[in-house]
């Protein structure tokens, strides 16, 4: 070991923590926009050592949790910028709530050091910091924490590990995003961990020889070719790929109305103008016309009490149906209010509705994983005494819908709906039981800071190499999108322009694993690689 590595890992000894949280930080690089994934990596590594190298289960337990609090804190620096469209909350609070945020978030990455700090502590010397049974159980815990992170107390799922491997992401179709995110902690642990055992300890892995760890370097990767091969044909199977050009012509607009605009009275009728202008049709061919998540703040539908039309539901559908030829459809983001039996409003709904060009309704979809504190406030007697209020304007709260729905768009085909962050919910985005054409997903990232929308980009990406479905963004302010079965964007619209696309739908693939399994693939995979590593334990004792 050379004096400036000792130097490195005393002081890594002597403020784990403290180092612990700057590797979380740097791990956060590898996320959309900067896609500095190889010191993910990194900082993957740096940090299994760190855990591998504590004395007690509670450093290794604070050595993740700290790791967890850089991490988040970093990648979700995003929503910071959320409050600062909420005049009843001080910007500053932005900050509060992305610390507060993380130091819960971390709570899981500690979850999966401290599991498998436990199961290599056993006989395992300090200086054994690339034993299978460790690489194995950190790999395998980090899957299952993830998925615990997209449902425990309603769920947060934004940036899986996974989502750095957007470009080889092709394993999600038979073990998920998460598993994927397992792959990822594999990759740093086989291939950058056998350099912090010797810049920290000044040993080659004393468990295996240099010519073993090649091999297993060697296997790894070939299993990761094998699983990327498998996904490939099981796109292919039990039915041939259809042709790449679609035959349903759309039209995504994206009119770049920013957050500070969106709400503002005085301004409605611009906004819709903007709108207006890039739907006009360019010929007589019947289209799909897809909007963005609350694109228009009138109400379509009738039988709400007058003080809350600014235009009847009539006029409103009027002006959507003269941007629209004879046999166009929309889908476009919209407001429903909930009546009680005395006809006062006592709830609403983030809905995507349908409107026909004659000016009649067709099926809706109601939004049903809701933002907390965004689209309603938990606690709201207690918050509101105080003078806080949800991030989104108004002061009646959002209900939730019954879940992922497939409307009948006939012509048009079947279109799954997941209304903004709904999408990133992997394994919770379709109804399996009446699978879709495709997946659109109207959202409204304007208020996401100039983080937030290219991830969640990436996160849509992943659901349609996932579910073997296109997906269809349409954005107030950017990043508009669509993206075939491969998770490949075809044509986007950048942040902060306005634009529209005139394009095709591109055609599903047939069901993946991971569409007729969903979530149970990335647990039993997780679950195999624990079984794995108990078993290299025993064998090593």
């Amino acid at each position: 070991m050379t004096a400036t590595s000792s130097r490195i890992a005393a002081f890594a000894d002597r403020w784990p923590k403290l180092v612990a949280l700057l590797l979380g930080a740097v791990s956060a690089t590898g996320f959309a926009p900067l896609h500095l994934w190889p010191l993910t990596l990194l900082a993957l590594a740096g940090w299994m050592a760190l855990v591998a190298r504590s004395p007690k289960g509670s450093r290794a337990l604070g050595v993740g949790w700290a790791f967890g609090v850089g991490h988040f804190v970093v990648g979700l620096n995003w929503i910071a910028t959320a409050f600062t469209y909420q005049a009843a909350m001080p910007a500053w609070l932005g900050w509060i709530a992305v610390s507060l945020l993380s130091l819960y978030l971390a709570v899981y990455p500690a979850l999966a050091a401290w599991g498998a700090w436990m199961v290599r502590r056993w006989g395992e010397p300090a200086t054994r910091l690339t034993a299978p049974s460790y690489i194995l159980a950190f790999a395998g815990l980090w899957t299952l924490t993830e998925w615990l992170r997209s449902w425990v107390f309603t769920g947060f799922a934004w940036n899986p590990l996974g989502a750095i491997a957007i470009g080889f992401a092709q394993p999600t179709q038979l073990i998920g995003t998460y598993g994927l995110s397992g792959l990822v902690v594999l990759v740093a642990a086989i291939y950058v961990l056998p350099y912090f055992q010797r810049r920290m300890t000044g040993e080659a892995p004393p468990e295996i020889s240099e010519r073993k760890q090649l091999l297993y370097q060697l296997a790894f990767g070939g299993t990761v070719a094998i699983f990327m091969a498998l996904a490939y044909f099981n796109s292919l199977s039990p039915y041939e790929r259809k042709s790449e050009a679609g035959t349903i012509p759309i039209t995504v607009v994206q009119p770049n109305v920013g957050q500070e605009d969106k709400w503002e009275g005085s301004k409605a009728d611009l906004n819709f103008e903007k709108l207006a202008r890039l739907t006009t049709p360019k010929d007589d061919t019947p289209r799909l016309i897809l909007w963005p998540e609350a694109a228009v703040p009138d109400y379509l539908e009738a039988g709400y009490p007058a003080p809350y039309y600014d235009r009847s539901p009539v006029e409103a559908r009027l002006r959507l149906t003269q941007l629209m030829n004879a046999q166009d459809l929309m889908l476009l983001g919209a407001l429903k209010l909930e009546l009680d039996k005395s006809g006062d409003v006592v709830g609403a709904r983030n809905a995507v509705m349908t409107v026909h060009a004659d000016g009649t309704l067709g099926p809706r979809y109601d939004k049903a994983h809701l933002v907390p504190y965004g689209e309603y406030l938990p606690m709201r007697p207690i918050l509101s005494a105080i003078g806080l209020s949800r991030l989104a304007p108004g002061d009646i709260d959002f209900w939730p819908g019954p879940g992922a729905r497939t409307l009948d768009l006939g012509a048009f085909g079947r279109a799954g709906l997941q209304i903004c962050y709904e999408i990133i919910f992997s394994g919770q985005v379709v109804d399996r039981a009446h699978r879709p054409d495709f997946i659109f997903n109207p959202s409204n990232d304007a208020w996401f800071g100039s983080w937030g929308p290219p991830q969640h980009l990436a996160q849509a990406r992943l659901r349609a190499i996932e579910e073997g479905l296109p997906v269809v963004r349409s954005t107030p302010t950017g990043i508009s999108a669509v993206i075939d079965a491969d998770g490949r964007v075809l044509e986007s619209l950048p942040m902060h322009r306005a634009g529209r696309i005139d394009t095709t739908l591109p055609p599903a693939h047939a069901p993946t694993l991971f569409a007729r399994y969903g979530n149970l693939l990335p647990v039993g995979f997780a679950l195999l690689l624990l079984a794995l590593a108990i078993a290299f334990r025993r064998r090593g004792r």
